[in-house]
């Protein structure tokens, strides 16, 4: 009979440091088999070969190998589907528990309960715990216990809760002999899971810069400056520690605090109303008469609207799967707002190309623009893409970075006039609300 053990399965939590659900595992008692499964379930919804997200994550899971092997372990990396695996685990080893980290995602949530029903079976428990937000589902609600559907709100009593207590860090640096003992294997390769390596793409550095950090609220406007933190994909991904990000920004400033609580605000949306995955928060916004013209989406996509910065950012976005977040909102503003274009389009292809995709953050800031969402901007705002650039981008620097046959001939004129636009918007809209205030009657 084999020596019993525990799994830790990395999901959203790829390092070793600072990790609770693998603290959990490491204190259980049995040597702990550490885990990570390319989910055949998702790699195959993925439309390109040489998706940037999965070579920084196949580039994160390597690093946590070799730092693995250091400690005379390694880490077990499969390539399949999670039920699948851990089937198979269970009867290559005695698996007294398998842990892991909470996800919030409907698709993930609905993925646990599976494993869970499959571990059952095997009379295997399914340990998970809160790792990737300080305050989880309803830890941070209304004093009925309703959640929060407005930020301002939300924000206040999260600040409220938060003590030392809730930034503890686990302290798995000193568990680390045990870690079952393997011999070395390899990671398997990009190629043998139908990827290809691209070695000219680069990844953000995970590591703070405190001086961006602290002059923060005065560049992060500013898309042709390094001005924000671009921690957004190891957030993703779990290579850094949010109790980690939560105490530097409590020492360095508040304004990135807030950014990390409103991350966590739409985590919490997202697990409440399920619904936003697919339809308007606010449902009076369910049948807007969008036009959804597909040329004029292929222009948006590409680059081509004739709107300096919206062209800017949709290259960026294009070369580099990351979109300066102002850029974000006047981009997406722009779809929604001067296209008439439904925002789940729009969603979906920031949901394809964005290096930081995150459901909840990617969902709540769409909603946000388009007016249909929770603590939504009012429908009438409309964001002016010329104001916008003369605002942030005064110089065209970043615009002439990315669109630099901007005032030539080569050019196109605008796809559509801003005034005419704005008024149509706000005609659609008056309507639709108006319409369904009229069923509710």
């Amino acid at each position: 009979m084999q020596e019993p053990i525990v799994v830790f399965w990395f999901r959203r939590d790829l390092r070793l440091t600072d990790n609770a659900g693998l603290f959990h595992a490491l204190t259980s008692g049995y040597p702990v088999l550490p885990l990570f499964i390319f989910d055949q379930n998702i790699l195959g919804q993925l439309s390109s070969p040489q998706d940037r997200r999965v070579q920084f994550i196949h580039s994160a899971v390597t690093a946590l190998h070799e730092e693995l092997l250091a400690l005379n372990s390694s880490l077990l990396v499969e390539y399949g589907r999670p039920l699948e695996v851990l089937s198979s685990l269970s009867e290559k080893f005695q698996v007294k528990a398998v842990y892991a980290n909470h996800d919030y995602e409907p698709a993930a949530r609905e993925r646990d309960q599976s494993v869970v029903d499959l571990l059952q079976t095997k009379g295997i428990p399914f340990k998970t715990y809160k790792d990737q937000v300080i305050f989880e589902k309803g830890e941070v609600a209304k004093d009925d216990g309703t959640p929060y559907r407005v930020f301002g709100a939300y924000k206040r009593k999260w600040l409220g809760k938060l003590s030392a207590e809730n930034l503890s860090s686990f302290d798995t640096d000193r568990l680390q002999h045990n870690f079952i003992k393997t011999a070395p294997k390899q990671v398997i390769s990009l190629e043998s899971m139908g990827f290809k390596v691209n070695p000219d793409f680069t990844f953000p550095s995970k590591e703070i810069k405190e001086s961006i950090i602290k002059t923060y609220e005065q560049t992060r406007d500013l898309p042709f400056l390094p001005g924000t933190s671009r921690l957004g994909l190891h957030l993703r991904f779990g290579t850094v520690s949010i109790r980690k990000l939560v105490q530097q920004a409590l020492e360095l400033n508040a304004v990135w605090l807030g950014e990390l609580i409103w991350r966590e605000f739409f985590m919490m949306i997202l697990y409440h109303f399920p619904h936003v995955a697919h339809r308007p928060f606010n449902k009076e916004y369910e049948h807007l008469a969008w036009l959804n013209d597909e040329e004029q989406f292929v222009r948006w996509c590409a680059g081509t609207t004739g709107y300096p910065l919206v062209d800017a950012g949709m290259r960026e976005l294009n070369a580099t799967g990351f979109m300066h977040n102002r850029v974000r909102m006047v981009a997406a503003s722009f779809l929604v707002k001067h296209l008439l274009i439904d925002y789940r389009w729009g969603e979906a292809y920031f949901a394809q190309h964005l290096l930081d995709y995150d459901l909840s953050a990617n969902n709540g800031n769409w909603q946000w623009c388009a007016g249909t969402g929770c603590d939504a901007a009012p429908y009438f705002r409309v964001f002016n893409p010329e104001a916008q650039s003369k605002k942030f981008d005064k110089q065209q620097a970043y615009i002439k970075k990315w669109v630099p046959e901007v005032g030539t001939s080569d050019y196109p004129a605008p796809i559509v006039e801003h005034s005419m636009a704005r008024l149509r918007a706000l005609k659609v809209y008056k309507t639709a609300l108006a319409q369904a205030r009229g069923l509710e009657r």
